[in-house]
């Protein structure tokens, strides 16, 4: 049975961030607030956890699961960035995007794409997910919350907890979502490319 914490929208409770990354810590899964939809979260060298992840939301290793990094900086740990890449990252982060970048050393080869080792990256605009990426100290494996055979994401927690409870260690209680996803952009080519417009302007990056 998964744990429920009512955390704070805007000044989240630190005591029960605290215990959410123990959870984490110890291979569990949370569902949490982000600046788009709910999603679903784990360590990121936790292989069972990602792969329980996969399950849940009924996607193969060529589904780009997301990076949820605390700041530029550690994007480029994880991402091969040169400058043009990092002044588009710059004009759109913090913010409701992901970037589908080429992966360095750094990143499991599990969590790249198989064929064209890339990996999806993002910094989210959210407290809640900030105070955890903060106290965790490493970036966050996630995916929206969209269950197999769903066309939208789950946005009410009471909801996720009545359909994930079994399958989760936590859902965090931060408040309604949006219903859209992040707007997708492939920075990985010589030139931007939209896979996803989803809440963020896409008129960024010329599109």
């Amino acid at each position: 049975m998964s744990q429920f914490f009512q955390i704070h929208p805007d000044n989240p409770q630190l005591r029960l961030i605290k215990q959410a990354v123990q959870i984490i810590q110890s291979g569990g899964i949370v569902a949490l607030p982000t600046d788009c939809c709910y999603a679903l979260v784990c360590q990121l060298d936790n292989k069972d956890a990602v792969d329980r992840v996969r399950r849940i939301r009924g996607v193969d290793d060529k589904h780009h699961l997301t990076m949820l990094c605390r700041d530029l900086s550690e994007i480029s740990l994880y991402a091969k960035v040169d400058n043009r890449q990092f002044r588009l990252l710059k004009s759109a982060t913090p913010g409701a995007y992901t970037f589908i970048l080429e992966a360095t050393k750094e990143v499991p080869r599990r969590l790249s794409h198989p064929a064209r080792k890339t990996i999806g990256l993002r910094v989210p605009q959210h407290s809640i997910v900030s105070a955890v990426l903060e106290e965790l100290g490493q970036p966050l494996i996630g995916t929206t919350l969209i269950l197999p055979g769903a066309e939208q994401a789950l946005t009410d927690p009471e909801e996720v907890r009545d359909q994930l409870e079994k399958q989760i260690e936590l859902v965090i209680d931060g408040g309604a979502c949006s219903l859209e996803p992040t707007t997708v952009i492939d920075l990985s080519g010589d030139e931007p490319e939209l896979i996803r417009q989803g809440r963020g302007d896409a008129g960024l990056f010329g599109f």
